[in-house]
Formats: C-alpha cells, sequence, structure tokens
C-alpha cells in the first residue's frame, strides 16, 4: 500500500493538468485509483483516445475520485505515462479485481457502485 510519504511527495513533483484547481478529498482515493492503474495493460505511448477515467475509477472504487488523485497515482506509478486523460493505457480496459479494494479502508463507501458500466470493460483481471 502507498504510504503517507510517498502520496505527499508525488503530490508535490505532480504536474497537474489544472493547477489552480488541485483537490483531494483522502489519500486513500489515490490509492485506489492507483490500483485501478495498476491492473492495467500498457502501451509504449499514450493511446491517443481518451476517457473518461476518474469516472470509470469511482464507479469502481465505490467511491468518488478526483481528477487530481488519478493524476498524482500516475505519477507514483512506474509503467504509467502521459497526462491526464491520455495516459499510455490499452484501449482494452481490465476490470480490476476486488481483491485490490480490500485494503483500503474508504474503497466502497459511496454509492458510486450503483452507476456501473461494466461495457467500459474488455477484460477481467484474474485474482
Amino acid at each position: 500500500m502507498l504510504s503517507v510519504d510517498e502520496i505527499a511527495h508525488a503530490k508535490r513533483k505532480c504536474r497537474y493538468l489544472h493547477p489552480n484547481e488541485v483537490f483531494h478529498e483522502h489519500n486513500d482515493c489515490i490509492r485506489l485509483a492507483y490500483e485501478w492503474l495498476d491492473a492495467q495493460k500498457t502501451r509504449s505511448t499514450p493511446s491517443g483516445q481518451s476517457q473518461p477515467l476518474k469516472h470509470i475509477i469511482e464507479k469502481w472504487a465505490g467511491r468518488y475520485v478526483s481528477q487530481s488523485d488519478v493524476e498524482v497515482a500516475a505519477t507514483l506509478h512506474p509503467r504509467i505515462s502521459g497526462k491526464y486523460p491520455d495516459f499510455n493505457l490499452s484501449k482494452q480496459l481490465i476490470y480490476p479485481s476486488e481483491r485490490r479494494l480490500a485494503a483500503i479502508p474508504e474503497a466502497l463507501t459511496q454509492s458510486y457502485r450503483e452507476e456501473m458500466e461494466i461495457a467500459a470493460y474488455a477484460l477481467y483481471e484474474n485474482d
């Protein structure tokens, strides 16, 4: 799990798309975004197609996640490059395993799961 210090360092290092609109509600939101990104396959370059990643991540995580949270999570992740929302993610999104949510206390604490769009995913992560 990402430490408080790692997250604080990444927040300082992050090149936010909208630096005057940075918002972080809870460090667990960054952890949730990181876990979602970690489950994805990557390509060598950004795909050139943007997707509403923050919304897709929130629905999987069952909790509000800001664009700033996703940007910090991408900054932390060694395989992720590009700028929000055009990261080097495969076009075929992977639905992350539920086990990724288990150690994050803020997961599934809000009603975002009710709006889940399973059609956004092409594959499922194996447990």
